[in-house]
């Protein structure tokens, strides 16, 4: 028996809305005029959402709502009012981001189910586990997941598997990017992204071979669109319940043709198997003609990464529209009414009330109208009276089946019909809505205060470095300032963690070991190839950057060795620290995208604040190296140039295969420090990543001297940012 699935369709506005429902989507998603990360979609206001909640459901479907930003610490409380009326309307799930918002969700509304969005970073079956504990009934997969590993979250993590099947794709993963953020403000984290991976870049200073890289393949990380039709079975058959269609900030006419070409290929499948499956040219060709970035690929579901996942090319300004196709979508689908069919019964007795019967499915609803009058002309006979109820005009149902018995020689007016089938439909709409509908919630007080971490090292700030490079942890070890150094498990292989950490010890410091960016295929199997010395190292932390990572330590028997989540597992606001503290956590560094007076709305005793570094802008699978001139197999360190001449530093970490591209300008926040001084942190972080040992040993003197002697310093460095902590994002 083949499984059921759900075709989830995007709704940026009330109209894709329908259109989505009328193409056969199952289920559709889309935000509301806050808390959303299509913030520039047409989102509607509260009470049409409400109204887009009742469509659904009188239609046999589902809508979920994204609240899927990171949220700031003074927005929490608005969250209350903005999720009440949806909840109580019978919102079918959130889509959620962020853990301070999930933990608000579970408190506030405990009945109303959450889906961990795909800005969560969900990559392997260890962080769906770990979400179905703080209560997840779904998980949204990072869009870069294959299918073997689709196939393992749905075995072992026992939670409902989403996966994007159609649409845009971002180069970076998922809630990983900061480019838009760091360069012009405008989070991606916070629905505001500019897109920025669809401009124009170039590799500086190295000769490409062969033909990989021209002069016009300039958008180096620009992906092709997603297609997964041909891949469909295996994509069901990998265990994905919930099959994904980007796109909230396209057309209705969009989302009525994806939506169709997949239903017809779902329903095909599900209905008679493998057996002559097979996708029409014309119906590829019709997705292309809505929309074509430079074809479309079949993701990474059975490649990892590629050049042929990639636009690399500009898309065209202008393409020739197909008139009939459009037209026929907005026939067919855009403006097109969907009625439901009901069966009917209408007895009209004379000097007794009309009644009016009506049923759809297992729902049943009565009406009763005027009294029938005694006809004193020509009186009410059955076929006025089908005719007159039958007309069901621009209400939401239709007359499969209408009946009429009519007893003695009564009379009724037009108005009173119309009435009768009016107060009928009401009736029938209220009793199939009714099972949906919530009991008003009225808990709406403020929660709790800020999480206060306790520690049992030693008291006031403590200088914590983060290194790369393994030529810089000689340098870091000469200054008498640095109290901990985090090894980079990119730079620092398995047979340098026990030196390395005898060498800090010896040194008189604590040594922590910084897990991967994204903890996939790679990560996991080299971590466990190196379990022994994961386990013998005498490592006094481990710095997280993946939810995987917190039960990957479990297995491996080291959840008693101290946990820091870092500052990628966002920790927006204090929900989101008490989350993190319940799930192991023993602390925190802070998110980037905070000012300095929202950090201090956190409370930040007790957590660990960066105050220099070259910032990950993007983490992604795709390989800057692979895509201009092969895969080499050899780390290197490469700089894109951007239109405006800036050049961006990139990493291929080929141990986890993956790239890490850096903000070209270092954040530093020295000159800072009483600001910093009053958010009281117990760890200022230096991150070093590319810098030489030279530079290294200057960066922490400056820092040294700065926030530890109170000495005024000039950084040793001529160009830098200040990042987030003064302007914040919007």
């Amino acid at each position: 028996m083949k499984p059921q699935v759900e075709i989830l369709a995007p709704a940026g506005s009330m109209e894709s809305m329908v259109a989505a429902i009328n193409a056969g989507a199952d289920a559709v998603y889309m935000g509301g005029s806050r808390f959303g990360a299509r913030a520039y979609a047409d989102n509607p206001e509260e009470e049409r959402l409400l109204e887009a909640i009742d469509y659904a459901h009188l239609h046999g479907r589902k809508l979920y709502m994204t609240v899927n930003t990171l949220v700031k610490p003074d927005e929490l409380n608005q969250l209350f009012d903005f999720l009440n009326p949806c909840y109580v309307q019978g919102l079918d799930a959130v889509i959620v981001q962020d853990l301070g918002v999930w933990e608000f969700v579970r408190r506030k509304f405990p009945e109303l189910p959450i889906h961990a969005s795909t800005q969560m970073t969900v990559t392997g079956y260890r962080s769906a586990k770990l979400l179905k504990e703080l209560g997840a009934s779904r998980v949204v997969t990072a869009r870069e997941l294959s299918l073997e590993e689709l196939a393992q979250i749905h075995e072992k993590a026992d939670v409902e598997v989403e996966s994007f099947i159609h649409g845009a794709l971002c180069y970076c993963y998922s809630g990983q990017c900061l480019l838009s953020s760091l360069i012009g403000g405008r989070s991606g984290n916070r629905g505001r992204c500019a897109q920025p991976c669809r401009l124009p870049y170039e590799v500086t200073g190295e000769k490409q071979s062969g033909n990989h890289h021209k002069n016009h393949d300039r958008y180096l990380l620009s992906m092709k669109d997603l297609c997964t039709l041909d891949i469909l079975p295996d994509i069901i058959d990998a265990g994905v319940y919930s099959l994904k269609i980007e796109g909230r900030m396209k057309s209705p006419r969009y989302t009525a043709g994806v939506v169709s070409i997949y239903r017809k290929y779902v329903d095909y499948y599900l209905e008679r198997g493998r057996g002559g499956y097979h996708v029409e040219p014309g119906d590829r060709q019709m997705l292309l003609d809505l929309f074509d970035r430079g074809g479309f690929s079949d993701g990474y579901y059975e490649t990892y990464n590629g050049r042929e996942m990639m636009a690399l090319k500009e898309k065209p300004s202008f393409r020739k529209t197909d008139q009939t196709l459009l037209e026929r979508l907005d026939a067919e689908y855009v403006n097109k009414r969907k009625q439901k069919p009901v069966c009917g019964h209408v007895l009209a007795c004379e000097g007794q009330p009309v009644r009016l019967e009506l049923v759809s499915g297992d729902v049943r609803a009565v009406a009763e109208g005027d009294v029938v009058q005694t006809a004193q002309n020509q009186p009410l006979t059955e076929e006025k009276l089908l005719k007159q109820i039958n007309k069901t005009g621009n209400s939401p149902f239709f007359f499969q089946e209408l009946t009429a018995e009519i007893k003695g020689h009564g009379f009724l007016p037009v108005q009173s019909l119309n009435e009768l089938r009016r107060k009928g439909f009401e009736a029938l709409t209220e009793a199939v809505l009714s099972p949906y509908r919530r009991q008003q919630n009225i808990v709406k007080s403020s929660i709790g205060g800020a999480v206060i971490l306790s520690s049992n090292q030693k008291s006031g700030t403590r200088l914590h470095v983060s290194l790369e490079e393994p030529e810089t942890l000689k340098t870091a070890l000469e200054s008498p300032d640095v109290d901990e150094v985090y090894l980079d498990t990119a730079g620092f292989g398995a047979e340098l963690w026990a030196e390395s950490v005898n060498a800090c010890h010896n040194a008189g410091k604590r040594c922590g070991l910084l897990l991967p960016h994204i903890f996939r295929t790679h990560a996991e199997q080299y971590l466990t190839a190196h379990s022994q010395e994961l386990r013998t190292a005498g490592f006094d932390e481990m710095v997280l950057r993946s939810l995987d990572e917190i039960v990957f330590l479990r297995e491996q028997g080291l959840e008693g060795i101290s946990m820091v989540s870092d500052a990628n597992l966002y920790v927006m606001n204090h929900l989101a620290a008490f989350q993190m503290t319940r799930a192991g956590i023993s602390r925190m560094t802070l998110p980037f995208e905070l000012n300095s007076r929202e950090l201090e709305e956190i409370g930040c005793e007790g957590m660990e604040l960066v105050v220099y570094g070259h910032l990950p802008a993007m983490v992604s699978a795709q390989c800057i190296v692979r895509t201009t001139k092969g895969c080499t197999k050899k780390p290197e360190l490469l700089k894109m140039r951007d239109r405006m001449g800036k050049e961006i530093p990139v990493k291929n970490h080929c141990r986890f295969c993956c790239n890490t591209i850096y903000n070209p300008t270092p954040l530093s926040l020295l000159g800072q420090e009483k600001l910093v001084k009053r958010l009281n942190p117990s760890v200022l972080r230096l991150s070093f990543t590319m810098e030489t040992p030279r530079q290294t040993a200057e960066i922490i003197g400056a820092f040294a001297d700065g926030f530890l002697r109170g000495k005024k310093t000039s950084p040793p460095f001529s160009d830098f940012t200040r990042g987030h902590f003064k302007r914040g994002v919007e």
